[in-house]
């Protein structure tokens, strides 16, 4: 998994969908993203991000994205109830970037 510091870069390459998983730290991405790859090996490599919360100086105060750029709308759409139980059963949840 490759990580950045921030969602900069194109939006959506190729017709891909863009989609987020958001966690509460990074162990807990890094295994959401794993399992997200080896369910689905066309989702190619996740990036992983660290997002720090507004005001908060700590930095165990961050939430992690994992950025999935799903093959397209149709894809997206027939596995966002998935995705959302992915993300959900670590603990986090699903934003559309």
């Amino acid at each position: 998994m490759t990580e950045h510091a921030d969602l900069a870069g194109p939006a959506h390459p190729g017709g891909a969908v863009r989609r987020l998983l958001v966690l509460p730290d990074r162990d807990t991405a890094e295994e959401a993203a794993a399992e997200a790859v080896e369910r689905w090996p066309e989702l190619g490599e996740p990036e992983l991000v660290r997002e720090a919360l507004a005001g908060e100086d700590d930095a165990e105060d961050a939430q992690w994205l994992v950025v999935l750029e799903q093959p397209g709308a149709a894809w997206a759409e027939a596995r966002r109830d998935d995705l959302e139980r992915l993300a959900a059963g670590h603990g986090g949840w699903c934003e559309d970037a």
